[in-house]
């Protein structure tokens, strides 16, 4: 029948207003950042690792003797909770940073984030690879885009992607959400998790082991996308990388 077969991939939704942001911003990063300041860019996100990965939960049973009732099985062996960590990391051609584990059910809040995940973790990361020069991108979280928060980075970053630039809904447009989280993921999930100590192992592990050749081939590919988002007025251009 001469067919292939394509993969489909999720993608956000994205409202007009998105779509018109999108596209605008697109065209000024692409102005402001040419080819060879890229190699600069600090590129940031955060993620939550689980201990289970996605299953069917319809097959997800255990087996008792026929006699036995439902109500005299212990409930550690009928209930299932997810327990899971939440990380950080800022990426660039030049190097990255480690992983950074955040407290258990931390509140991520505009205190929390510069005090915490910039002061203490990513930012001495990044200066350690980059000496005093470095541009700094994040999303548009609430805690990223907070008044305090734009000062403190106007104040302590040499330059840095101002939240009015970065374009709403745009995980496609992001290195580590595009390309470094899935490779992450695929390795941390190879094999069986035991418990919150296994999975911060394996993640501490993985990711010393990550072979930065692939996250500077994301990070480089980040203009390309620019463009392609540009191309699409704003809209989805996934399908076509």
């Amino acid at each position: 029948m001469n067919l292939k077969c394509l993969k489909r991939k999720r993608a956000q939704e994205l409202t007009e207003a998105n779509k018109l942001a999108r596209y605008e911003w697109s065209k000024q990063l692409l102005r402001r950042y040419p080819k060879h300041a890229v190699d600069f860019i600090w590129f940031s996100d955060e993620k939550l690792f689980t201990i289970a990965t996605l299953r069917n939960s319809q097959n997800d049973r255990i087996y008792v003797h026929s006699t036995v009732k439902k109500r005299n099985v212990a409930g550690r062996r009928l209930l299932s909770t997810r327990q899971s960590v939440m990380v950080s990391v800022a990426v660039s051609t030049l190097g990255c940073t480690d992983i950074h584990f955040l407290e258990p059910s931390v509140k991520v809040n505009g205190e929390y984030y510069r005090n915490v995940v910039l002061c203490n973790m990513l930012l001495p990361d990044i200066r350690r690879v980059s000496g005093d020069w470095y541009i700094f991108q994040q999303y548009s979280a609430p805690a990223h885009r907070a008044c305090a928060t734009v000062e403190f980075l106007e104040r302590e970053m040499p330059e840095f992607i101002s939240p009015l630039l970065w374009p709403p809904n745009s995980p496609d447009l992001n290195p580590v959400d595009y390309s470094v989280w899935s490779i992450l993921q695929e390795k941390v999930y190879k094999t069986h998790i035991t418990d919150l100590d296994d999975l911060k192992h394996r993640i501490r592990t993985e990711w010393a082991k990550l072979d930065h050749a692939l996250i500077a081939a994301a990070v480089r590919q980040w203009r390309r996308r620019l463009s392609a988002c540009a191309t699409a007025g704003g809209g989805h251009f996934e399908h076509c990388f």
